[in-house]
């Protein structure tokens, strides 16, 4: 399976619509990759808390759409990254909201087979409060859903995601085996990404493709580092930091020979609480 980690920047001086129109782009020259990935929040900028509102989109948005007509021109699936994701009822007011009230924002990222459609999606469940206004403007998921396809059953989690092992185990336990990571991880926890990038996929004995964005955003240097770990903990490739496109070939295979081999999945009990303090 060959996969394509694309590390890319949201300056505070390209409009969303000229970041999706270079994003395509670059899309369009990963021809023969089986999957390609973008990151958080790329076509609105996560750092652009103040644009949110302006930048946000449905599903059915120009950034999702324009994912998908490269998804079937290149015959591959796409994970969008994520978008700001507007939420409206049918009269188009906010989500189980009174008119004019202001819509629901989620952090919802989206798969799109070969075929244009949306295979996955997943709103982010830990919003992020620390030096961020993300947990103040958007509102957390509320799902938690593995997608079935050729190259085996794939999930996906965002960014602060990473430090809730619970979710992650959560996923093991409903057949994830590919995990895919779009995040705006910041320059000044780096180490961290690498860290916990490598413990998830040796805890849950899955791949971990890690796209995260690059370059500055008001002020906040991105961390780069885009990785693939595979379900033993091995790297088998990490970007710069920088822009950049990461290409590597998996095997989907190797995740349930490395469970067969080292069961630490069947060794794990089902549930800790009831244990004796």
């Amino acid at each position: 399976m060959d996969i394509a980690l694309v590390q890319l920047s949201s300056p505070d001086n390209e409009t969303q619509a000229q970041r999706i129109e270079r994003a395509e782009a670059l899309l369009l020259e990963q021809r023969g990759a089986d999957l390609i990935v973008l990151p958080e929040l790329w076509s609105a900028g996560y750092f652009h808390f103040s644009q949110y509102p302006e930048l946000s989109e449905t599903v059915e948005g120009p950034t999702v759409a324009m994912c998908a007509a490269v998804a079937k021109e290149l015959q591959s699936y796409v994970h969008v990254g994520s978008i700001v994701e507007r939420l409206a009822n049918e009269a188009g007011t906010a989500e189980g909201g009174a008119q004019g009230a202001a819509p629901v924002l989620r952090n919802t990222s989206v798969l799109v087979d070969p075929q244009g459609n949306v295979a996955h999606r997943y709103s982010k469940l830990h919003v992020f409060g620390y030096k961020s206004l993300e947990a103040e403007l958007l509102t957390p998921g509320d799902s938690l859903a593995v997608a079935g396809t050729p190259f085996g059953q794939i999930a996906g989690t965002t960014c602060y995601d990473l430090r809730f092992p619970g979710l992650w185990s959560e996923l093991s336990v409903r057949g994830a085996e590919i995990v895919v990571v779009p995040a705006a991880w910041p320059a000044a926890r780096r180490e961290h990404w690498r860290l916990l990038t490598s413990a998830r996929a040796v805890e849950h004995q899955v791949f971990v493709l890690a796209c995260n964005a690059a370059g500055v955003q008001e002020g906040v240097e991105l961390g780069g580092t885009s990785r693939v770990v595979d379900p033993a903990g091995r790297l088998l490739a990490e970007a710069g930091d920088g822009e950049e496109v990461l290409r590597v070939g998996i095997d989907p295979a190797a995740v349930q020979a490395t469970r067969s081999e080292f069961p630490v999945i069947a060794d794990r009990l089902a549930d800790y609480s009831g244990l004796a303090r």
